[in-house]
């Protein structure tokens, strides 16, 4: 630095006495100063949660390869013990003020991550998002609970093996309740018994889904039937939206359902047929399809017609999936029974059909 530079110039003093970072040939060297000063403590806590969560959502994508590997994704070790394990991962490693918030938080990161990437699987995690959630937010709490306070841990000694025995429904196959079930609807038809028969006995016009909880979520849809006949023998091959596999642009799957009658006893003032399940490339991914039966008796001026479908629970722990099931095959069943309803009421005065009481 030259001695007459004054002040104000680039390479002098500064007004205020500090030094200027020293100019040479046009390169600019400053010294940095980095404080010693600690973290302040609210951003090392944040910094170790997210550490926490994102090791959490890493064990729990390993857990479900493994799982995946052991056929073991449709079990309870799946929705019950994924959930469980980053629950307790991330409030031993974290150890945040609001374990619960924290745990759940990070489910619904691993399941906002997770969807895109399952397809028709997004169906489960949908349906099984309220589980994930308490159960996550529960042992999350158990958890902190058992850190916090002495009391707590008599009682931890009896929740955990209640959630190992809950995770471990649908292993082996073992499964609390019976895995066969049923859902059935009833309508009372403006037609005659033998039009409801015609009805039956003919390819059904499938129209549109008008039950909230089968739209809401992408379940497919029947859209045209072949096969004809009440008789013994007789055939049904349905054939539903297909599925695109590979993702958009990609040619899509047909998917369909192969029905056969095994039992039949048709008269002049009502019925019973049986349809047996004989190939299903649809609903097994959800539900293992046994059976759908319709049946209709003269009633008043009209017509009792119901149908039951008889299914197979492939899905646990059977306490949650057992009634989610079985209401959405009852929403099923009313489907069918309103689309043949019409079909047979077409045939006659066009009054239409009126759920049964």
């Amino acid at each position: 630095m030259h001695e007459d530079e004054p002040p104000g110039h680039p390479s002098g003093p500064r007004a205020d006495g500090a030094d200027r970072p020293r100019q040479d040939d046009g390169l600019v060297s400053a010294e940095y100063h980095y404080s010693d000063e600690p973290e302040p403590r609210a951003r090392r806590r944040a910094r170790w949660t997210l550490a926490a969560v994102l090791l959490a959502l890493f064990a729990a994508m390993l857990g479900y390869r493994v799982l995946t590997v052991g056929r073991l994704e449709e079990t309870a070790l799946f929705y019950v013990g994924l959930p469980a394990l980053i629950a307790v991962m991330v409030v031993l490693l974290a150890r945040p003020r609001s374990p619960v918030g924290v745990a759940t938080g990070a489910t619904a990161i691993g399941l906002l991550l997770a969807g895109p990437l399952l397809g028709e699987g997004l169906i489960c995690l949908v349906i099984a998002s309220p589980l994930f959630f308490a159960v996550a937010g529960f042992i999350g709490w158990c958890v902190d609970r058992t850190i916090n306070t002495w009391s707590a841990g008599p009682s931890a000694l009896v929740v955990a093996p209640v959630i190992a025995l809950l995770a471990l429904e649908g292993v082996a196959g073992v499964s609390y309740l019976p895995r066969g079930s049923s859902g059935s609807a009833e309508r009372v038809v403006d037609a005659a018994p033998e039009q409801v028969a015609a009805a039956l006995a003919a390819a059904p016009e499938y129209g549109e889904v008008e039950s909230a909880f089968l739209t809401m979520l992408p379940f497919p849809a029947p859209v045209a039937a072949r096969g004809t006949g009440l008789e013994v023998g007789a055939q049904r091959v349905i054939e539903f939206t297909p599925h695109h596999a590979s993702g958009p642009g990609s040619p899509p799957a047909r998917r369909g359902m192969t029905l056969e009658v095994v039992e039949s006893d048709v008269d002049a003032d009502s019925g019973r047929v049986v349809f047996r399940v004989t190939d299903d490339t649809t609903l097994a991914r959800w539900l293992d399809l046994r059976q759908a039966e319709p049946a209709w008796r003269a009633e008043g001026e009209g017509t009792r017609l119901s149908w039951t479908l008889s299914y197979e629970r492939t899905y646990d722990p059977s306490w949650y999936f057992g009634p989610v099931q079985e209401y959405a095959v009852g929403e099923a069943a009313g489907y069918l029974a309103d689309t043949f309803a019409a079909s047979a009421v077409s045939a006659g005065p066009p009054t239409g059909g009126r759920p049964a009481r």
